[in-house]
């Protein structure tokens, strides 16, 4: 297997238990979870980076607050990249500090 990642996205009703899924391809396996807030998107991120997962993409629904907060508990143990959209169509068009800072 190559690459594990993961896609992370914020939304108010999501449960990381139950939504989530995995897909594999031979070159990287992508694992996809709901967060309902930032606080559940560090755990969750957390838990990732310690089952190996090299990189992790955060949707456009996290702002500077929410992708800091998940940089800052996974270290230089995994590398975290963005979605950007500066208000969300799919948050009432705000921004996720807005609503989960």
């Amino acid at each position: 297997m190559g690459l594990k990642a993961a896609f992370v996205f914020v939304a108010p009703e999501a449960d990381p238990a139950r939504h989530r899924t995995v897909v594999s391809t031979p070159v990287v396996e992508l694992a996809v979870v709901g967060v309902k807030n930032y606080a559940e998107a560090v755990a969750e991120c957390t838990k990732l980076v310690e089952q190996g997962t090299a990189a992790l993409e955060l949707c456009a629904g996290f702002g500077v607050e929410g992708v800091a907060a998940v940089k800052k508990a996974v270290g230089n143990k995994a590398v975290v990249g963005v979605v950007r959209f500066d208000n969300h169509p799919g948050l009432q068009f705000k921004s996720g500090d807005d609503l989960f800072g």
